[in-house]
């Protein structure tokens, strides 16, 4: 049915230029899916258009196995990975893949970024994993499907859970995020880039300043998602 996509379709555009906006990407770097779950599909932004070239009904729809539903440009070349989260994360709305200077640093170096204050406290009690570079035989397979693939054995290795911990590092490679809706998915991208910088700039000032004590890590975390949540600015 003409049109029967056009919600999807804008709610994945506006989460795009809000990614684009935030500065969390450049040229044509980066992209954001929006899912509908009850159809079981999904728009993504389409491969090599500028940000400001963008517009709501260039938003390419898709299925869980990657195939076009609707639109008439090539989907974004991670389309695979998003897919495969979607298919095996089914409490996940939304996907943001960036290559934003901080995170992209913290995956070059193969390093968790560890929890060394309250706005990381804020989000996950966690330090942010970085997943192990990909094998060489998943390399030469088809490697954004085998992305999924490397972000969901780390989850299991490290017995994470996608609704709690909704970011990753893909060691050398860059961050993905994600989380119920879209916008959602642009909000934690934002948070991991300034929770990787300040991270970063921790350790330029103090190589050896420490982990947040896990009281303060629970105190603040509880605060916001906890069941008696209170916080809120």
């Amino acid at each position: 049915m003409a049109g029967s996509h056009d919600a999807l379709k804008n709610e994945c555009y506006q989460a795009n230029m809000e990614l684009n906006a935030l500065g969390l990407v450049i040229h044509t770097f980066g992209n954001v899916s929006a899912a509908d779950r009850d159809r079981g599909i999904f728009a993504i932004k389409p491969s090599g258009v500028p940000y400001d070239q963008l517009r709501p009904e260039d938003m390419v729809v898709v299925d869980y196995d990657s195939k076009v539903v609707e639109g008439k440009l090539r989907p974004s070349s991670d389309t695979a990975t998003h897919a495969f989260l979607y298919k095996n994360w089914e409490g996940i709305g939304g996907i943001a893949h960036t290559h934003s200077t901080y995170s992209v640093a913290w995956a070059q170096a193969q390093q968790d970024i560890p929890v060394f204050g309250t706005t990381h406290a804020d989000h996950l009690t966690r330090d942010i994993p970085c997943a192990p570079p990909m094998a060489d035989h998943l390399i030469a397979g088809d490697y954004e499907h085998n992305t999924g693939i490397q972000i969901l054995e780390c989850f299991r290795e490290r017995k994470l859970s996608p609704e709690e911990v909704e970011m990753v590092l893909i060691g050398n490679h860059g961050p993905f995020c994600w989380g119920q809706d879209a916008a959602r998915a642009v909000y934690n991208s934002m948070v991991l880039e300034t929770v990787a910088q300040m991270a970063y700039l921790t350790l330029q000032i103090n190589p050896g300043a420490p982990r947040l004590k896990e009281a303060l890590i629970k105190k603040h975390y509880n605060r916001k998602h906890g069941d008696d949540a209170y916080y809120g600015q």
